[in-house]
């Protein structure tokens, strides 16, 4: 068997879950961003045809020129929002989870039964202390529900990494 050579073993290094910490991050970044986006779409829609919450200000609103015609409070809206968050994120967090363990982190530190449970504990952590946020944000103030989901998303980025590097993958 020959060992690949230029390029190709360059891909395949990338590719692999076993780089160097820089590499790593921009990978975990990249998987971080389809599954922000997977997210992000299945919220939009959520929100949008199951649990309504959008304002005409929404930028899925404008973007794909749908109309909302709902008329609710900031409290209904909220929770119309929490509702559409969990949803989203159960199915986003699978697809961050596949995408970890195949190109980010190595999985192994724990029976993979464990390994996806505390994947979902941490993520659901962070997604709670967000939600909890973004509710607050609409209930309280009155803020757009973009900016409310935005602020949701931050929070979940800043505890994911870390948690998931250091304590439930093979670094």
């Amino acid at each position: 068997m020959t060992e690949k050579k230029g390029i190709a073993a360059i891909k395949d290094k990338i590719l692999s879950n076993d780089t160097g910490h820089i590499i790593q991050f921009i990978k975990y970044g990249i998987a971080g961003g389809v599954a922000t986006v997977t997210n992000i779409l299945l919220f939009q829609l959520a929100a949008w045809l199951i649990w309504p919450c959008l304002e005409e200000s929404s930028l899925f609103v404008k973007l794909f020129n749908l109309s909302v015609s709902h008329n609710l409070t900031d409290s209904i809206r909220g929770w119309n929002a929490v509702y559409s968050n969990v949803l989203a994120f159960m199915i986003a967090n699978f697809v961050a989870y596949i995408l970890n363990i195949k190109f980010v982190f190595k999985a192994g530190r724990h029976h993979w039964v464990v390994e996806i449970a505390l994947f979902y504990l941490v993520s659901g952590i962070s997604m709670v202390l967000g939600t909890i946020l973004m509710k607050w944000l609409i209930s309280s103030y009155g803020i757009p529900t973009d900016i409310a989901f935005f602020s949701n998303m931050v929070t979940a980025i800043l505890i994911n990494y870390a948690m998931r590097k250091f304590f439930i993958f093979k670094g």
